[in-house]
């Protein structure tokens, strides 16, 4: 039986969603029933069929009369701002992707589960009065199958949680500090522009690199509470328009080498489930890790260690694709889950 999405806002990660999902073959049980925009249904059309970073979409997007065809299946379009009014009752939603970046609250939230939905899944980091806060591939196995508002964290949380987990286990991290090299999102202007309390925000996102404030580093005590108040971050925001990078140092509890650390970022490549985290060793650069849908991968090229404890790691990650596949995956297991205990059917 089919587990049916909804998408609340296709803008950057609701369209990755969306084109990821039919570009996969991994996710048999899932089918997007529904997304909600207040953009016009020509233009979700035309940008999900062209896409400047990602390119062109595989199949045919063909606009309907209330609806999108993609790839040949009906896709039901909204345009409301008020999840209250939304039919996902009528159209027996299991899941809404909840990817508009407008709110990350619990009692938001519940106005979807209020319309007839199942469960709502943010595509951000979200107040901790939610169910559950996942990375998959390290804790998405701790759901029950109970919970109804829950949070995919963030692209950068699901990029380092597996590296710093990893390292921990083995040798212990005892702090660290994260250096976020982030692209340019949606809310920085092209050019200088009264926009955002944050000055640094106002300035030209093509022209400057860009420092910012980031909760990666609360974001990973909630995933790994041994690790709470051990980091340090900030975030700088370069001018290109995907894939991202994370400058990380840490200090471990046992003494290591470059060899070492390289080797069990190797074996927990393997370890973990297919694209939650990968590595290189050849001489790349960031557009090489465009619409790659693994969490993390690490450049070993680019390990380094001074004395026997102080390590440095440079990961990368596409943070819209990989990002996006995240989301599917956990809904895939959301289904799984509630195959196995007959909630559907």
């Amino acid at each position: 039986m089919a587990y049916r999405i909804a998408i609340n806002g296709l803008g950057r990660i609701g369209r990755c969603v969306l084109r990821a999902l039919y570009e996969a073959t991994d996710y048999p049980q899932l089918r997007i029933v529904a997304v909600n925009d207040l953009a016009d249904i020509g233009t979700l059309a035309h940008l999900l069929r062209y896409d400047s970073t990602h390119g062109r979409f595989l199949g045919e997007v063909r606009q309907l009369d209330g609806a999108l065809e993609v790839a040949g299946d009906r896709v039901q379009v909204f345009q409301s701002a008020d999840p209250d009014q939304l039919p996902w009752n009528a159209l027996a939603v299991d899941l809404v992707m909840e990817c508009s970046g407008t709110f990350s609250d619990r009692e938001t939230a519940t106005r979807h589960l209020r319309s007839g939905a199942r469960r709502v899944l943010f595509s951000q980091p979200a107040e901790r009065d939610v169910d559950a806060t996942l990375v998959f591939g390290i804790n998405h196995e701790t759901l029950t199958g109970r919970e109804t508002v829950l949070s995919n964290a963030s692209c950068t949380t699901n990029a380092i949680i597996p590296v710093v987990r990893a390292l921990h286990e083995s040798l212990g991290i005892t702090n660290g500090v994260i250096t976020t090299i982030h692209s340019a999102m949606n809310d920085q202007p092209v050019i200088d522009a009264y926009h955002h309390s944050d000055l640094r925000k106002t300035r030209s996102a093509m022209q400057s690199i860009i420092p910012v404030e980031t909760e990666i580093a609360r974001g990973i005590g909630r995933i790994l509470p041994d690790l709470a108040g051990r980091f340090e971050a900030y975030a700088v925001r370069v001018p290109t328009v995907n894939v991202s990078a994370i400058d990380l140092t840490l200090v471990t509890g046992k003494p290591c080498d470059a060899a070492a650390i390289n080797a069990l970022i190797r074996a927990e490549s393997q370890r973990l489930a297919q694209n939650i985290l990968g590595y290189t060793e050849e001489p790349l650069a960031s557009c090489d890790f465009n619409h790659d849908p693994r969490s993390a991968i690490v450049d070993l090229s680019f390990t380094r260690v001074s004395g026997s404890n102080l390590v440095k790691l440079l990961i990368w990650f596409d943070n819209e694709w990989a990002y996006a596949n995240r989301m599917l995956d956990v809904a895939q297991y959301l289904a799984q889950l509630d195959e196995r205990s007959g909630a559907k059917g």
